[in-house]
């Protein structure tokens, strides 16, 4: 009305930021002293420095303690049922191959009743970040000996010790055909799992962490002692792996220069026994992606 041309007077309205407030939904209501909280702070901050839009970005959980995860983050969700968080996962992520896909599982859920599609979804080898929230016991349901129970393992199923050895979640990853990236962190490492999570949300294909936890109320001395011992996690680094400050490096007193691309030496170190291995064992970014195929 002014002799000026309409776009003149636009003013662009910036991008949208998101807040780490953004990402958060409800109080946890994990019992004090659970790693989960740390996980959860953790995936909230990748959140944030990688600005997902909530409405592109969807957790799946199957059932237990760290299956609630979903209930805690401001994006999409689904709490499935016991062991089928990687159908669903799947089936998200071949009809939209445009969200951001999480997985949050337990051993219980993914070692157990879930095994079957945790072998075949490392095949499947489609692009999401997998968190195995691994405490070595059922604690939703109140202290059963899960498949990740030491020997000896005093449980309610077993008043007298587990009599079988566990599943090595890493070692079995790394056996499957097609298997694309392989880590581990312990959530007392705060700084390592986050990095950790990070790498596995980079990596293009089917990333698997397995994040050794605390669990304050069943497995209470697990690893108490290993939280105050600076010889209970050995450090695998190397320049294509978990990258961390120089100042945290430091902390380490065992540390194995590994070259994740060998995929022998990474099953060699999936069974050190003397500490808690952590790192990256393995990556091929150039595996088969079966969501790849479903977009062809």
């Amino acid at each position: 009305m002014f002799g000026l041309k309409p776009d003149v007077c636009h003013i662009p309205s910036p991008d949208e930021v998101y807040s780490l407030e953004d990402y958060e939904d409800g109080v946890a209501r994990w019992c004090p002293g659970c790693g989960d909280h740390g996980i959860l702070t953790s995936v909230q901050k990748l959140c944030r420095e990688k600005q997902l839009a909530p409405e592109k970005t969807v957790f799946v959980s199957g059932i237990g303690c760290s299956s609630r995860f979903p209930h805690y983050m401001n994006t999409y969700g689904f709490h499935g049922l016991h062991g089928r968080a990687f159908p669903v996962a799947s089936g998200v992520k071949f009809r939209r191959p445009d969200l951001n896909v999480f997985v949050v599982t337990g051993d219980g859920d993914c070692c157990s009743i879930g095994t079957a599609h945790w072998i075949h979804a490392i095949r499947y080898n489609m692009n999401m970040t997998v968190l195995l929230l691994d405490n070595s016991i059922y604690g939703l349901t109140k202290k059963q000996t899960s498949p990740t129970s030491a020997m000896g393992t005093k449980s309610n199923t077993h008043p007298h010790g587990s009599v079988l050895p566990p599943i090595n979640p890493i070692q079995t990853t790394l056996g499957v055909s097609n298997v694309s990236f392989v880590a581990q962190t312990a959530d007392w490492n705060p700084a390592h799992v986050y990095e950790t999570i990070k790498a596995a949300y980079e990596h293009p294909g089917f990333a698997f962490v397995r994040v050794v936890q605390r669990c304050p109320v069943f497995m209470r001395d697990l690893y108490d002692a290993a939280v105050s011992d600076p010889t209970a996690l050995t450090l695998l680094t190397h320049d294509n792996g978990i990258k961390v400050h120089e100042n945290v490096e430091k902390g380490f007193k065992k540390i194995i220069q590994h070259d994740p691309g060998n995929i022998h030496k990474a099953r060699e170190y999936a069974e050190i026994s003397d500490s808690i291995p952590i790192g990256l064992f393995y990556q091929n970014k150039n595996a088969p992606r079966y969501d790849e195929y479903g977009a062809s």
